[in-house]
């Protein structure tokens, strides 16, 4: 992990001109949540996820395309500019494929052919508890 020096830190100590970074001396966990018990994907409703506690967590299709945590939508959000529906967007809007990504959460192809985004276990949790 590598960090930027603040404006105006001092020269490294060798004298040479540095790049302005510097290696972070610790690596923070990520906070971990337990991937749930069940998911079912309905894939013109949403999914609805089944938690060890009983609490269970139901997205609706639309919610989850708006909310799609990856870099392009993340940056439309920012924006103020939409993330779904576009113009080109088909109707009505469907999930093609859900695949599980690793331990951490699970990745959902849609009929507009976004796929990029992993929706974490953390935030697909009510209130992000773990």
């Amino acid at each position: 992990m590598r960090a930027v020096d603040p404006p105006g830190a001092a020269p490294s100590a060798s004298g040479r001109p540095h790049l302005g970074l510097r290696v972070a001396t610790r690596l923070e966990a990520m906070p971990a949540t337990a991937a749930p018990i069940t998911i079912d994907i309905e894939r013109d409703r949403g999914v609805v996820l089944a938690w060890a506690d009983g609490t269970t967590s139901r997205f609706g299709l639309g919610e989850l395309r708006q909310q799609c945590p990856c870099a392009e939508c993340r940056n439309r959000r920012d924006r103020n500019q939409a993330v779904w529906p576009l113009p080109s967007s088909p109707q009505p809007l469907r999930i093609v494929n859900a695949e599980l990504v690793g331990a951490w959460g699970i990745s959902i192809t849609w009929n507009d052919g976004h796929s990029t985004g992993i929706y974490s276990w953390s935030s697909l949790r009510p209130d992000g508890d773990p």
